[in-house]
């Protein structure tokens, strides 16, 4: 894009628009990405950035290497956005509403970046696309890409009746089947971290900790128990002592920490910059919604990676209605949730 001259140097997307914001020929590496964007109308529409979906193609594919809504994209779920600062991503002000993206994102033949609108009004988005222009690419530099998953609620078990220590602590996994899955991809490359969204759904005034499930990352095909299997949701995480205190790392952080009893809406994320997992094959990266995959919470996450392509297809994206989030207060049963998204773990 050429900024026309004068002061009105957006582009207006409009419901149903799927605009191309940035369209490069030949070989080159985007360096940085920042955007920002608002509703074109007085009052701000709620979870705008669940609803602006961000995608990328490389080398003139047709399916996209990149696909997630924006916000999330951006490291922050929950289709809201805060002030946050990691090596990777950032929020910046006002009130995080500033998109940066560090990522080094490489192409051979031409980079695309389209924006869909799925909000209910026009928009105003303004972008810097960044990037370095080469004679040619290695023929063995891997592909940038990036994925959001969903699933409302995660299938747990009843809570009635139950025990609360055996609700959280009981029974074992020993297959990793049921977890709560980050990224399936097939081909080889390096997996390079996270987002990580939990809306706690349990109402309960008993010990109502989310996160004590366990990461289990599968390479190339192997079983269980997996090479990587960690010790609870926090330490995979890299914080510790089922944490609520917001703070922001190059590599690690906690975005939102939730409410009292750890209720409400919690946003963490961890980037494997310095510590990319490798795979030659394939890679299954999950966790448990809770030990045992007890915990039953509207859950999301976006994965980035770098692989050779082709890569394997992204399943759907939900429409609008299956990414919005959740009301903060009360939130519904998940029998309830059940019925209205499914088990959305594409």
């Amino acid at each position: 894009m050429t900024a026309p001259g004068g002061n009105k140097d957006y582009f207006s997307i409009g419901p149903g628009d799927n605009a191309v914001v940035c369209d490069i020929p030949g070989a080159g590496a985007i360096t940085h990405i920042w955007m920002t964007m608002a509703t074109d109308a007085p009052a701000e529409e709620a979870y705008l950035p669940r609803k602006i979906v961000l995608r990328m193609y490389w080398d003139g594919e047709t399916e996209p290497s990149v696909e997630a809504p924006i916000g999330d994209f951006f490291g922050m779920g929950h289709g809201i956005t805060k002030n946050y600062t990691s090596a990777a991503l950032m929020m910046s002000p006002e009130d995080g509403k500033a998109f940066n993206s560090f990522f080094r994102m490489p192409f051979a033949q031409g980079a695309r970046i389209a924006v869909e609108s799925e909000a209910e009004q026009p928009i105003k988005f303004y972008f810097y696309v960044d990037y370095e222009a080469y004679d040619s690419l290695p023929a063995d530099e891997l592909r940038f890409h990036a994925q959001w998953r969903r699933e409302c609620p995660t299938d747990g078990i009843p809570d009635e009746g139950v025990d609360n220590a055996e609700f959280e602590f009981g029974g074992k996994n020993t297959t990793g089947d049921g977890n709560y899955v980050i990224l399936d991809a097939v081909g080889q490359g390096h997996y390079v971290g996270c987002n990580f969204n939990v809306h706690n759904l349990r109402e309960t005034r008993e010990w109502n900790w989310y996160g004590e499930g366990d990461d289990m990352i599968f390479i190339d095909g192997e079983p269980w128990p997996p090479t990587l299997h960690g010790t609870g949701m926090e330490d995979y995480f890299n914080t510790a002592w089922c944490p609520q205190q917001e703070v922001c790392t190059p590599y690690h952080g906690i975005i939102l920490g939730g409410g009292p009893n750890w209720s409400g809406k919690i946003s963490t994320y961890r980037y494997h910059i310095l510590d990319p997992i490798m795979f030659d094959r394939s890679i299954k990266v999950t966790i448990e919604h809770g030990h045992n995959n007890h915990r039953s919470d509207d859950v999301s996450s976006t994965a980035y990676w770098y692989q050779s392509e082709p890569h394997q297809s992204f399943p759907a994206l939900p429409k609008v209605q299956g990414r919005l989030p959740l009301p903060d207060l009360k939130p519904m049963n998940p029998a309830t949730l059940s019925r209205i998204f499914g088990h959305q773990n594409p």
